[in-house]
């Protein structure tokens, strides 16, 4: 294999510089960095000789033209890999890249337990009422702390919506140090396999109702998309909480909003946004009782480092041919390991 045969770009971002330093190592790999406000004459043949799209940006990060969809395909006719660098994948159009044969993978598991600690964080300030006790403290002279008791988490129910890589771990950590029921609803996994990773199954529905605690770990596609709006606040106990360290869109901000003013919930912690970051005069940004982060969940230095050697490692094995372990569209494998060996001459897996 010939020097810089092996093609990869991304934009902007990269998780953490070990993934410069991972690829660096390999010769027959060349790395390209584009930025958003890059020049056409400049990006465009990096795009046209690309073998891999490592996304390092979040979504309202990457310039729209650098989001993966049709247009962009249409650019890389060479593209065999799109490699998203959290466990999300929202600036990727995943049908259109199984539509050309282009394999799309993620890093699901490499930030699982930061944003599990964040959520458990959220869960401790907001039943303590540290937030508000905060705030108050901060404003307000000779502040009555009996107007600010809060609740005990331990022994409470918590009901994670997605028991995934970062649900299973929330689940691990509510159950193991805290003695809380957990209830999950996960309607790609069995009643077995949840509760091999400590929750019980239940429908959406059930979980609404009994939960103190409404935790969102699952991933955002269409059957998602605005999950939880109106009716599903509605359900909730009046003293439960809201906490999503997901994706924005899987809750309806408005629908939240309007929970939040009729105090149909105790309050929210929330991660992610529609927009990210939200503006400082986003109304769900005044009241006391949201606690807020703009998707910083699985931001620590841990969680980027090893995000960012689990994604090189896996674009190096991929372009070496082997199966990846983290595939969004497995079924585009047969299109994709023609497109494959016609590149590099071997079929792959």
């Amino acid at each position: 294999m010939s020097v810089n045969s092996k093609r990869v770009f991304y934009v902007k971002y990269l998780a953490n510089p070990i993934y410069i330093d991972i690829l660096k190592a390999r010769p027959d790999v060349r790395l390209d960095r584009i930025e958003n406000e890059s020049p056409e004459d400049f990006y465009a043949p990096i795009l046209s000789a690309a073998h891999v799209y490592q996304i390092g940006a979040a979504r309202d990060e990457l310039a729209p033209h650098f989001h993966v969809d049709a247009a962009l395909l249409k650019r890389t006719p060479n593209l065999l890999l799109v490699s998203s660098n959290g466990a999300g994948f929202d600036p990727v159009d995943v049908e259109a890249c199984t539509d050309a044969g282009v394999l799309v993978v993620n890093q699901s598991g490499g930030n699982a337990h930061s944003v599990a600690e964040h959520a458990l964080a959220m869960m401790l300030t907001l039943s303590k009422r540290i937030i508000q006790s905060d705030r108050k403290l901060r404003r307000e002279a000779d502040v009555n702390r009996n107007e600010l008791i809060g609740n005990e988490v331990e022994r409470k129910t918590v009901g994670i919506v997605g028991l995934g890589n970062v649900g299973r771990r929330i689940a691990a950590l509510c159950k193991g140090l805290l003695g809380m029921t957990v209830l999950a609803y996960d309607p790609y996994l069995t009643a077995e396999v949840m509760a091999e990773r400590g929750g019980e199954k239940v429908e959406l529905d059930e979980l609404l109702r009994r939960a103190d605690f409404v935790s969102i770990s699952c991933p955002l596609d269409k059957r998602s998309r605005n999950m939880i709006s109106t009716r599903e606040f509605a359900l909730m106990q009046p003293h439960a909480y809201f906490i999503t360290t997901a994706r924005g869109f899987i809750h309806d901000e408005d629908a939240l909003l309007q929970a939040l003013r009729d105090k149909r919930i105790a309050g929210a912690g929330l991660d992610v946004w529609s927009k990210e970051p939200p503006p400082p005069e986003h109304p769900l940004l005044q009241f006391d009782n949201v606690l807020a982060s703009p998707h910083t969940a699985g931001v620590t230095i841990e969680a980027r480092q090893n995000m960012g050697r689990i994604a090189a490692e896996q674009v190096l094995d991929t372009l070496d041919g082997k199966r990846p372990p983290r595939i969004i569209n497995p079924e585009v494998w047969p299109r994709y390991a023609e497109r494959f060996k016609h590149a590099f001459g071997v079929t792959p897996g």
